[in-house]
């Protein structure tokens, strides 16, 4: 140790450097860039805060989560009082008040993920592989000119990452060897909030506002918020569902796809399709199940009339119980199902509304 201090002494410029990875190695900061709606914290996210305590879980002496809320109004407060209680984990609690950020677009997404960057400095940055998460994150990456990497499904290591390939068929494990920050989107089936975790501080997290001082309107970008919409409805969120219950191209109509909502509402499930079964028009966009669409993995997941192509595979294959009807027998969706029935959807559905007991 005395060798080591007198060569330090000697060495200005060494000292300093030793010291920086000193420092780097014992403390690791990650920031999660939360959504909310309707003044609450996504499960998506609780899901990328759970995935953050894994990531920065590497043998440092010392940690921090810091969850980045933005938007105006009301909602936006809801939203920092329930995120601020919502994981154990949570260091602290930024909030970027303003009315450029009241949407969720891109380019002052990305630019306030750049200014807290800059002020921050912190080891990784995390978001849900959600379409804002998607979205964002790349172009924010752009700006920090570090390489992404997306859909997480496991974290080894602070800088050990397992994601996918080749729509779901192999897995690779991916080492992040570039500068900070290292920038992930994870899959939030992948990283479930336990009950014990979820809602569980007794206090809650120190809360923050950004300064955005120099947040500048050049900073909104050319894309501009026109409007949303959604259909109101009391089911369950096909992300985070127990139960899906997804109808393919065989359902033939929209009317026909009517068959697949009263089956979920009486089984307290979510509705999913089919690409093919979007792209006829039967159900919004927003339905579809996929490698193009949401990833789920309820604990069962019932497939009618659908084929099993392998992007449709990538987006349900971890469900814990798979039931696929169809009447072709070689489809391959029974490649991968726990219970298969080769019958006519049409004869099928209508029996089990018969037959099952109305969910409580």
């Amino acid at each position: 140790m005395t060798v080591l201090m007198n060569f330090l002494r000697r060495s200005p410029f060494n000292k300093h450097r030793f010291l920086s990875v000193v420092s780097s190695s014992r403390f690791a900061s990650t920031l999660v860039l939360g959504e909310h709606e309707n003044g609450h914290m996504k499960q998506s996210s609780l899901s990328a805060i759970e995935a953050a305590s894994r990531a920065i879980d590497g043998g440092e002496e010392e940690n921090s989560i810091s969850v980045l809320l933005a938007g105006s109004g009301e909602s936006l407060q809801k939203a920092v009082s329930h995120a601020a209680m919502s994981h154990p984990s949570i260091s602290q609690v930024l909030v970027a008040d303003s009315d450029k950020l009241a949407h969720p677009l891109a380019e002052p997404w990305a630019a306030l993920v750049h200014l807290i960057q800059q002020r921050g400095g912190y080891s990784h940055i995390i978001a849900a592989s959600s379409s804002f998460g998607k979205n964002v994150l790349p172009r924010a990456a752009a700006l920090l000119d570090v390489s992404p990497i997306t859909d997480v499904i496991d974290i080894s290591g602070p800088k050990l990452f397992v994601r996918p390939i080749y729509a779901g068929n192999a897995l690779c494990t991916v080492r992040y060897t570039g500068v900070n920050p290292c920038m992930l989107t994870i899959r939030s089936t992948s990283f479930p909030v336990s009950l014990n975790s979820a809602d569980s501080r007794s206090e809650a997290a120190p809360i923050s506002q950004v300064d955005l001082s120099t947040f500048s309107e050049d900073s909104v970008g050319k894309s501009r918020y026109v409007n949303h919409t959604s259909q109101d409805t009391e089911r369950a969120d096909l992300g985070s569902a127990r139960v899906v219950i997804t109808g393919g191209r065989a359902l033939k109509s929209a009317e026909n796809f009517q068959l697949i909502q009263k089956l979920a509402a009486k089984l307290g499930g979510a509705v999913g399709a089919t690409r093919a079964a979007v792209d006829a028009g039967f159900v919004p966009n927003e339905l579809q199940v996929g490698q193009t669409g949401k990833i789920v993995a309820p604990e069962l997941y019932m497939a009618f009339g659908v084929s099993g192509a392998i992007q449709h595979l990538a987006g349900m294959r971890d469900s814990k119980v798979i039931v696929a009807v169809n009447k072709d027998a070689d489809a391959p969706i029974f490649q991968v199902a726990d219970y298969g029935l080769v019958a006519d959807v049409f004869e099928a559905i209508p029996e089990l509304l018969e037959k099952l007991p109305s969910k409580k």
